[in-house]
Parts: C-alpha cells; structure tokens; sequence
C-alpha cells in the first residue's frame, strides 16, 4: 500500500480543534476526515478503510473495526478503552492503544477539589446563606474534622496516587486496594493496603480509580454501599458504570450517604430523568476531570504521535493489543 493510499480519520472529538491531529496525517502522507459519531452505523461509515483511527466515545465494535483497513491501529483518547471491543480487534489484527499519562495532575486535583467541597460541606453553607440562614447548627450537622477521616482508594494506578497524596497533606488515614499492585509499593505510597471489603467498610471517603469490565461493573451497589460507614461521602472520577446510579440516589435521600462527587454517569450526557439530578448533596461535573488547557494539547498530541507511529508501522507506545 502506498502513502498516498493511507487515511487517518477522527470519529468524534470534544476539543475544539484537530490541529495535531491533521499534522500526523499531513507527515504521512495521509488524507484526513473528522466526524462527530455517536452510533455504530454513523460510526462504521466514518472509519470504513481507514488506516488509523482516533476515537473518544464512539462506539468500535466488532462491525465497525471490521470496515478498517487491515492492520488498522485504533488510538483512544483518554485511558479508559471500555467502548473498544478489545477481544475484537485481537480477532481482526487491529491495534489498540490509549493514552494513559496525561491529565494525572487534573483528575487527581478534580476528585481533591470534589472531596474538600463534600467533606467540609460548603455546598451546604452557601444554600443556607441564599435561604437567610445564618446558624451554623442549622445548616450542617456531623462534619468531621479530615484529620479524623479516612480515605479508601480502590485502584491505586497514577491518579489514585496523586488523590492519595494531596489528600494525606490534609492529614487522612489513606486505606487502598489492588491486587495489582505490589503491597510494598502501596505502603510506600503512604497508603494502607486492605481488602476491597476492608477499604468500602471503613472509608469516610470512598474514590473510585479503577477501569470499567465486567467485573467492575456496579462495584458500588445497594450491598457495597450498606456496608459503607452511615454519612460516608463517594467520589467517581473513573468510570460511571462502576455505580449503581439508582442505588446510589437511594442512598443519598436516605442519609446512607452524606455527598457524592460525580465526573462520570453510566449514560453521558445525563439523563434528564436520572434519580441524581434530583438527589441532594451531589457535585456533578460533565466528564471533565482531565479538562485544562495544558492537558487537552498533550492529550491530542499524544494521542496524534501515536496515530502516526501506527501509520507508519512503528511499535506504538501504550499498545493494548
């Protein structure tokens, strides 16, 4: 196949512009297509024959990687590939990669600024004010100090770590699980290491740092949150398949659950019937955690560069398949 041939297409994007993006199709010669797909059909047409694909949210199923060129490379922006049929593209030969270091700072400063808002019930004062209150008492009630707090991790990957340490600096107890990660490299950390049930049964403040799978799918249900301390607070800045949204609604009306800090939602945008847009004490932000301006250039110029590797047939850096 000759340079002339190749083709490097966008489906979908939420930046504002493609500019890297068509500098590595222009430095391979390529021809370039952008597209805002949302469904398999919008997206199947968008990637038919193209060489090198990069994708935020539209759907890579099987049927569409199908339509690739052979030998396609498929480049998520973002570290989570949970709209990535990933056992299909090890079938078809397409190659898979992500890009998981960048917005680490962002995420982690996001689920802090989340957590501090929560624990320390600000959201709370400022009602009380607008309504004429001005009574401590009769505004908030239960608020521990953070240095009687204990903050659970479950995953401890490169973001969970940076939360760990911004929120030991407000002097929490750090608990943590992963079985992926050695235990000496957690207690190295500053972090507690515990069993999963260890960690959700005693964290003041529970944040979520792990991909989304079969598995970890409702991690945080009606069971899981029972188990929780009365009053504990959830952060999510992962993945919102991770929680049953129901349950969680259920458990912040009930008092179960003092607050949540929601980036992520099972189905994005929200519903405008989600049970969450009427439960109280909850901070919701539109999947915009990793968002700056600094990290949204390296997020597409590393995304871009690795795209062009793809292109050219070079190892790429952060292969998934």
């Amino acid at each position: 196949m000759s340079d002339a041939t190749l083709k490097l297409v966008v489906t979908d994007q939420a930046f504002g512009n493609t500019r890297h993006e068509q500098a590595a199709a222009r430095a391979a010669g390529a021809t370039f297509a952008e597209f805002a797909c949302r469904s398999e059909d919008e997206t199947l047409d968008a990637v038919r024959g193209a060489n090198a694909v990069l994708n935020n949210f539209a759907p890579m199923t099987r049927k569409v990687m199908a339509a690739m060129a052979p030998g396609a490379v498929v480049v998520r922006y973002g570290v989570g590939v949970d709209n990535v049929d990933l056992a299909a593209a090890r079938d078809l030969g397409v190659r898979v990669c992500n890009v998981p270091d960048y917005g680490v700072d962002e995420v982690a400063d996001h689920a802090a600024a989340m957590t501090l808002a929560l624990a320390r019930k600000l959201g709370r004062y400022d009602s009380g004010i607008r309504a004429g209150e001005w009574k401590i008492d009769r505004m908030v009630d239960g608020l521990r100090s953070l240095r009687d707090t204990t903050v659970g991790l479950i995953g401890l990957g490169r973001i969970a770590r940076a939360y760990a340490a911004r929120m030991a600096v407000f002097g929490c107890r750090i608990t943590g699980f992963d079985p992926f990660v050695p235990e000496d490299q957690i207690r190295a950390a500053g972090i507690t290491p515990l069993s999963r049930d260890e960690v959700i049964g005693t964290a003041n403040i529970l944040s979520l740092h792990v991909p989304l799978t079969p598995e970890t799918r409702h991690l945080i249900n009606a069971a899981a949150i029972a188990r929780m301390p009365k009053g504990a607070i959830l952060i999510n800045c992962s993945r919102g398949g991770l929680v049953d949204e129901d349950a969680l609604a259920t458990a912040l009306v009930s008092g179960q659950l003092s607050g949540a800090g929601l980036d992520v939602f099972e189905k994005e945008p929200l519903p405008p019937d989600s049970p969450l847009r009427k439960a109280p004490h909850v901070i919701m932000s539109p999947h915009a955690a990793f968002y700056s301006d600094a990290s949204v250039d390296a997020l597409q110029r590393l995304a871009s560069e690795e795209a062009l590797r793809g292109l050219r047939g070079e190892p790429l850096r952060c292969a998934l398949t």
